[in-house]
C-alpha cells in the first residue's frame, strides 16, 4: 500500500502559524492586562487572581480559536484584506473577550475591572497585526515609492463619488505610476477641504492656476452624466494647459472592477467639437421601418453599417445589406445576428455597376425603402479615377434608382454630401450628378413619362411591352437626397490620420493652415437621415445642420495638447498643401435663402433649382459611353461641361 503524501497549501501553512500566534497572544494579553494592573510587578500579583488566570486561560484560547475559525478568520487572503476583513477580526475578538468575562466570573472568580479591559484590548492588537502585517508593510512600501519614483501628477475633475472611487482604485491596484495632487469641484462648500489627505482646490476657473501650482501632467474628468456643451468648455480650458486630458468611461464606475483608471479614454474631436444634441421623433421613425422591407446599398460601409444597425433596431420585416465587399458584409451580418437573433437578415454581395444584379435584387425581394450609400467619396482617390467615380457614383445609382422604380419600390434615399454643392472635385462632381439623376426620376414619375427615361437594363428591355408598359404607369417611387459634410469616426476620418500620428510621434500633416469643414458623428448624421426620410414627398434635398464649421489646423493642435504634447515643440504641424480636388471650405448649400425649416432643428430643405431632366438624359448617356472606354481625359472635359464650377486645370 502507497502512503500518499499530504501537502499543505501556502495559505494552510500561515493559517497554521496564525493560530499558534492566536494561542500565545491570548495567553499574553491577559497576563499583561493583570502584570499592568499591579504596577507591573509579577511579585504584587494577588495568588488568587493568578491562579484563576492560569487555570481558565488555557481553555479560553482554545474557545476563542473555534470561535475565530467560525468566523473564517484564518481562510481570507492575507496579501489582500479590507475593510471587511477588519469588522470581521474586531466582532470575532469582541465575542471572545465577552465570554471571557463572562465565563470567569461563573466558573472562578470576578476579576478587576481593568483586567477585562486591557485584555480585550491587547487581544484585539495582537489578534490584528498578524492578519494585517503583510497589507501594511505594502503600504509603507507604496508611500516609499510615491516619495522615490517619479509619478505622473494627475488633477482630478469631478464629484465626491467618483473622486473617492478613483482614489481607492489608485490605491488597491498599487498604481505606483500616477499620483493625484489636487482635486478640482464645482461645489464651493468642498473648496479649502482634503479627500484622502488631497486638497480641493477650486472650481473650473482654478484650474489653469493649479495646473501650474502642483506641476500636474494629467487631467482626469470624471463627472458622469456631463452634457456636451459642458464638457467642451471644460475641454476649452484642459487643452490649454498643455496636459493629458482623459474622461471617465462609459460604464458605472460602482461596479467596475479594480483598474477603473485604465478604461479611462482619450478625448475625442467629438468631444472638442461639441455637437448639440439631436431631436428625434423615435416613434416616427420606428412606424416609418416596421413591417417593410428596407435595402441598404454599400452596407458594409461607414455609413452603410450604421444606418443597417439603426433600421434594426426600428422592426424592419426585413432588411437587405447589398455590397461588393464580402468582409465588409460579413462584419456587419455578425454584428446584426447577434445583437438581433431575430431579424429576417439577407446579405448580398454585388456592385451596383451591374444592371442585371441590382435588377434581379430588386425584383426577388421587392423592397419598399432604399438607402443608397454605395458611393466612393474618397476625394484624391476619385480626383485620379474619373471614369471609376462616374462608373459607381453616377451609373451605379442610376441603376439602382431604375431598378427600385420600374419594381414599385415606395422611397429611395441617396446619401449625398457637402461636396455635390458647386463641385471643384470629380467626387463632387459625381454626387451632382447622382442628385439630378433622382431628380430626373423624380420629374419623370410626377409628369408620368417614366417611360422616358434611358434603359440599361437587358432584362427592361427583354419584358414584354405590357409588362413594362404597367411598370412605367405604376411608377411611385419617392426619391431624395441627404446632404452632410465629413464624418467622424470612419475609417478615413481627419482624426483617426490625427491620433495615429501623434502615437506615433510623427509630425501632424495638414494640408492647408486655412481648411475648414464641418464635422458630424456618424450616429449622428444616420439618425438624422432615418428622420429625414420619414419627412419626403418627393424631389427633396435635406440638408443637416453641422453645426460651426471648425478649422483642420485648430483641431491638429487640440487633439496634440490633449495627448500631453505642445504643438509646434514635441509634436510638429506640417502644412503640405492642398490635394488633388480639395477645397478650403465646403458650402452645405448653393443658395442659402433656400433653406426652409422641418419639423427636426437639425434638419433643413432645400428648394431645389429649375432642372431640365429632358437635357440631362443626352448627357447621361455621354459619359456612360465616356466611362466605358475609360477615357479619363476626355470624362473631365465632359464633367467640366455638366458641372461649371469643376475646373480640371485647378
Amino acid at each position: 500500500m502507497y502512503r500518499r503524501n499530504i501537502k499543505l497549501e501556502y495559505w494552510q501553512n500561515v493559517a497554521i502559524l496564525i493560530i499558534i500566534w492566536d494561542f500565545i497572544t491570548l495567553h499574553l494579553s491577559y497576563f499583561l492586562a493583570l502584570w499592568l494592573r499591579f504596577d507591573a510587578a509579577y511579585s504584587h500579583i494577588p495568588e488568587n487572581y493568578l491562579h484563576s488566570y492560569l487555570h481558565f486561560i488555557t481553555l479560553y484560547s482554545v474557545g476563542a480559536i473555534i470561535i475565530f475559525a467560525c468566523l473564517r478568520m484564518y481562510i481570507f487572503d492575507w496579501s489582500d484584506v479590507s475593510f471587511r476583513e477588519l469588522i470581521r477580526t474586531t466582532t470575532g475578538s469582541l465575542i471572545a473577550s465577552v465570554l471571557h468575562s463572562i465565563l470567569i466570573v461563573m466558573f472562578f472568580m470576578r476579576m478587576p475591572l481593568s483586567y477585562y479591559i486591557f485584555g480585550a484590548f491587547l487581544q484585539l492588537v495582537f489578534v490584528i497585526i498578524p492578519r494585517f502585517f503583510y497589507r501594511f508593510i505594502l503600504f509603507i512600501l507604496e508611500l516609499v515609492k510615491r516619495t522615490i519614483v517619479p509619478v505622473g501628477r494627475v488633477m482630478i475633475i469631478g464629484d465626491d463619488q467618483t473622486t473617492n472611487i478613483i482614489l481607492a482604485d489608485l490605491w488597491e491596484t498599487h498604481n505606483n505610476e500616477e499620483k493625484v495632487v489636487c482635486i478640482i469641484d464645482e461645489n464651493p462648500n468642498k473648496w479649502g477641504r482634503f479627500i484622502d489627505g488631497i486638497p480641493v482646490v477650486g472650481g473650473i476657473e482654478d484650474v489653469m492656476l493649479n495646473v501650474k501650482k502642483f506641476h500636474v501632467q494629467k487631467i482626469y474628468l470624471a463627472i458622469p452624466d456631463i452634457s456636451d456643451e459642458d464638457k467642451t468648455s471644460i475641454l476649452d480650458v484642459c487643452e490649454k494647459t498643455g496636459c493629458k486630458c482623459k474622461q471617465i468611461p462609459d460604464k458605472d464606475l460602482n461596479s467596475a472592477e479594480h483598474g477603473i483608471i485604465r478604461y479611462f479614454k482619450d478625448f475625442t474631436l467629438k468631444d472638442l467639437i461639441g455637437h448639440i444634441p439631436i431631436q428625434t421623433v423615435t416613434n416616427e421613425v420606428s412606424d416609418f421601418f416596421h413591417g417593410k422591407r428596407v435595402l441598404v446599398t454599400g452596407g458594409g460601409g461607414s455609413v452603410g453599417s450604421e444606418l443597417c444597425r439603426q433600421i434594426a433596431a426600428n422592426n424592419p420585416e426585413q432588411l437587405l445589406i447589398f455590397e461588393v465587399c464580402e468582409s465588409s458584409a460579413y462584419s456587419i451580418q455578425s454584428e446584426l445576428r447577434e445583437k438581433y437573433p431575430e431579424i429576417n437578415l439577407v446579405t448580398i454581395i454585388g456592385s451596383v455597376r451591374d444592371s442585371r444584379r441590382i435588377y434581379d435584387v430588386f425584383k426577388t425581394f421587392c423592397p419598399h425603402i432604399v438607402f443608397h450609400a454605395a458611393l466612393h467619396k474618397h476625394v484624391p482617390l476619385i480626383e485620379s479615377n474619373p471614369c471609376e467615380a462616374i462608373k459607381n457614383n453616377a451609373i451605379g445609382t442610376y441603376n439602382t434608382a431604375y431598378a427600385a422604380m420600374v419594381n414599385g419600390c415606395e422611397s429611395f434615399v441617396l446619401i449625398s454630401s457637402d461636396k455635390a454643392v458647386s463641385p471643384t472635385n470629380i467626387m463632387g462632381a459625381s454626387l451632382n450628378l447622382c442628385e439630378k439623376i433622382i431628380q430626373s426620376f423624380e420629374t419623370k414619375i410626377k409628369d408620368h413619362e417614366a417611360e422616358k427615361l434611358p434603359s440599361y437594363f437587358p432584362a427592361i428591355n427583354m419584358m414584354p411591352t405590357e409588362e413594362s408598359d404597367e411598370a412605367f404607369r405604376n411608377a411611385r417611387t419617392m426619391f431624395m437626397a441627404v446632404r452632410f459634410g465629413n464624418l467622424l469616426g470612419t475609417n478615413n476620418s481627419v482624426m483617426r490620420v490625427f491620433q495615429k500620428q501623434i502615437e506615433e510621434g510623427k509630425p501632424v500633416t495638414v494640408t492647408h493652415r486655412d481648411m475648414i469643414r464641418y464635422f458630424m458623428t456618424v450616429t449622428e448624421a444616420v439618425t438624422l437621415i432615418l428622420q429625414a426620410s420619414t419627412y419626403a414627398k418627393g424631389g427633396e434635398i435635406f440638408v443637416l445642420d453641422m453645426g460651426t464649421p471648425v478649422k483642420i489646423i485648430d483641431l491638429a493642435r487640440n487633439l496634440i495638447r490633449l495627448n500631453g504634447y505642445i504643438p509646434d515643440e514635441d509634436i510638429e504641424i506640417v502644412i503640405t498643401g492642398l490635394r488633388p480636388g480639395e477645397k478650403l471650405y465646403e458650402e452645405m448649400l448653393m443658395a442659402y435663402d433656400n433653406l426652409t425649416k422641418t419639423e427636426n432643428d437639425r434638419i433643413f430643405l432645400s428648394k431645389t433649382l429649375p432642372f431640365n431632366a429632358d437635357e440631362f438624359c443626352p448627357v447621361m448617356n455621354n459619359l456612360m459611353e465616356i466611362s466605358k472606354n475609360n477615357c479619363e481625359g476626355q470624362m473631365r472635359e465632359a464633367i467640366t461641361s455638366v458641372i461649371s464650377t469643376y475646373n480640371p486645370k485647378n
